[in-house]
């Protein structure tokens, strides 16, 4: 049975605070041009000065959380791209996020619990090491063609994803290592390791050529940014103050471009540094060689990268000396590809849609290999490629710096 949540009391403090981030906005809708959704839909409800809007009747009691209320606030990407268009410096993520966590108070408790139940399981890296080797036996049982021609539509928006994801990367069994003096601590967080692992042993066989030792906690770590979006920010909270626990007073280091961004919002976490920019930023050696690639590498900038991070020049840098590459941009097209967190998952029409601009970009920019420095637009990529049916690998740009090391690493 669905229920219909009643207005939230203008004397709430939460609705108060929504009201006062929201009364920043002055409609002048320069943000519209920015935002992914507004651009497919063309429906103001779907725009950040729409989303807005109804966030303010919403607060102030005037309208009552329906069907088409939570379409609008629920298709948000929270790309926060109108954040850095705004000329009013409206605090977007903060008022979709502040939103979304005061319609899960009112929602019942069970509703509440398994919502937050289902995404602490999906961001523990423990569980998700589990379900990629239980993926890895059923695509080479050949199990997972099967079920995708029996699946319900629902499970084969998870079974696309499931296609790409390879077999558990030996990084995932490597332990931590203890080391004397100062090391680097790299923050793989709850499905680096699980995911895209051979991330995590380039990034430690390059800082180590460069003279940096890392060392990753023996603790599962996660930065709590699936939860502080779906409107969970209380455990939140919790899962990124134990990673400025664990980390105090350490160089940390990020890969995926999202967790850097939700790191940093905790002061103790605010130096956080993202992985390429970090490498970028090092002394390398004139000993230190990297050997020629002649590829045509496409650089995708993920959202939150571009809004949060302030851009990856450095993965351009970086990349730039690896002799013989020639990179380029998406250019006009370099908006979000419908990754978003779990979006591709709750809303996988919408980001189908969102990719098939830059599906066609991709297409004419011919490139030979894609990296990006977010795991979810790298899962979103590589699914969406292999359904257009182009071969080209999608993998973090770390992993391509480390495969040109010279000399090369030991297999």
């Amino acid at each position: 049975m669905n229920t219909v949540p009643n207005p939230i009391p203008p004397s709430d403090p939460a609705a108060r605070e929504l009201l006062r981030l929201a009364d920043q906005c002055v409609k002048c809708g320069l943000c519209l041009p920015h935002c992914p959704t507004y651009a497919q839909t063309r429906d103001e409800g779907d725009s950040p000065r729409g989303r807005i809007a109804l966030i303010q009747g919403w607060a102030s009691g005037q309208l009552v959380w329906n069907a088409a209320l939570a379409a609008h606030l629920e298709g948000c990407l929270g790309c926060r791209a109108c954040e850095r268009a705004c000329p009013s410096l409206v605090a977007y993520g903060r008022l979709i996020d502040g939103a979304r966590a005061c319609r899960q108070a009112q929602r019942p408790r069970w509703q509440r619990w398994w919502s937050r139940r289902r995404l602490e399981t999906v961001s523990d890296a423990v569980q998700v090491r589990r379900l990629v080797g239980l993926l890895a036996r059923l695509r080479g049982a050949g199990a997972l063609a099967w079920l995708g021609r029996l699946a319900p539509s629902r499970l084969a928006v998870y079974l696309r994803l499931a296609r790409v994801i390879g077999t558990p990367s030996p990084a995932s069994a490597v332990p931590s290592v203890t080391m004397a003096g100062d090391a680097v601590e790299l923050f793989v967080g709850c499905t680096q390791e699980g995911l895209q692992g051979g991330a995590v042993m380039a990034a430690r066989a390059l800082l180590a050529r460069l003279g940096v030792r890392a060392r990753i906690a023996d603790e599962s770590l996660c930065c709590g940014a699936l939860l502080r979006h779906a409107g969970h920010p209380e455990a939140a909270d919790r899962r990124r103050a134990r990673v400025a626990e664990v980390h105090a007073g350490r160089t940390l280091v990020g890969f995926s471009s999202a967790c850097v961004g939700e790191l940093r919002e905790h002061p103790g976490l605010a130096g956080t540094a993202e992985l390429c920019a970090y490498l970028d930023a090092l002394v390398w050696p004139e000993t230190l060689r990297l050997r020629p690639a002649p590829l045509r590498v496409l650089v995708h900038e993920p959202c939150t990268h571009r809004t949060l991070l302030g851009g990856n020049a450095a993965v351009h840098r970086l990349l730039g000396r690896i002799p013989g590459v020639v990179l380029i941009g998406l250019g006009e097209q370099a908006s979000c590809c419908g990754a978003a967190g779990t979006y591709m998952l709750e809303r996988p029409g919408m980001a189908r849609a969102l990719f098939a601009d830059q599906l066609a970009a991709i297409r004419a920019a011919a490139p030979e290999l894609i990296v990006t420095t977010n795991l979810g637009c790298a899962l979103q990529l590589a699914a969406s490629l292999r359904e257009a049916g182009l071969e080209i690998a999608v993998e973090h740009p770390v992993e391509l710096l480390a495969r040109q090391l010279h000399p090369p690493l030991e297999a």
